[in-house]
């Protein structure tokens, strides 16, 4: 039983370039490893066999910067850490989104001192935001899935 036996005859099936370009890239984000405290356990626990992010087309965390388009800031971010984060951001190839992973690297968690970042989002831009002390793997997961979401209502950029 084939699929026009299934859904009948469609005809033609028409898709912008952009929804396609969207929808490719929510296939394939890859990850890149930054975990920096206890958030990077709850990070490693989504990417292994219980909650398997292969679903979501992330095979595995890279590690350099050059190979990825998502950085998860899993942890807090240390002033001395901040510009080897801004440098490992401005590596990554275009385009690029960041996860800020639990509450540290959110908004300093309960490290309310000077050495620590209050907030990731002082040193790189950050287009999701998942609380926890530290989340749960569901929670990356529905801040991956809200990232999906974002990603598929983005427009090409036109360059003039």
């Amino acid at each position: 039983m084939g699929v026009e036996a299934k859904l009948g005859d469609l005809g033609l099936v028409t898709l912008t370039l952009e929804k396609a370009i969207n929808w490719t890239r929510t296939r394939s984000m890859w990850p890149m490893l930054f975990g920096l405290a206890c958030c990077a356990i709850e990070m490693m626990s989504a990417q292994a066999s219980h909650y398997d992010l292969s679903r979501f087309g992330m095979e595995l965390m890279r590690a350099s910067p050059r190979q990825s388009d998502l950085m998860i800031v899993a942890g807090r971010v240390t002033r001395k850490m901040a510009p080897v984060l801004r440098r490992l951001y401005d590596q990554m190839p275009d385009p690029k989104w960041v996860i800020a992973m639990g509450d540290c690297a959110s908004c300093g968690g309960i490290f309310n001192n000077y050495a620590i970042v209050q907030g990731v989002d002082e040193v790189v831009p950050v287009d999701v935001y998942v609380a926890g002390c530290p989340p749960r793997p569901e929670a990356l997961i529905h801040g991956i899935v809200t990232l999906h979401k974002k990603v598929e209502q983005e427009k090409l950029a036109t360059h003039a």
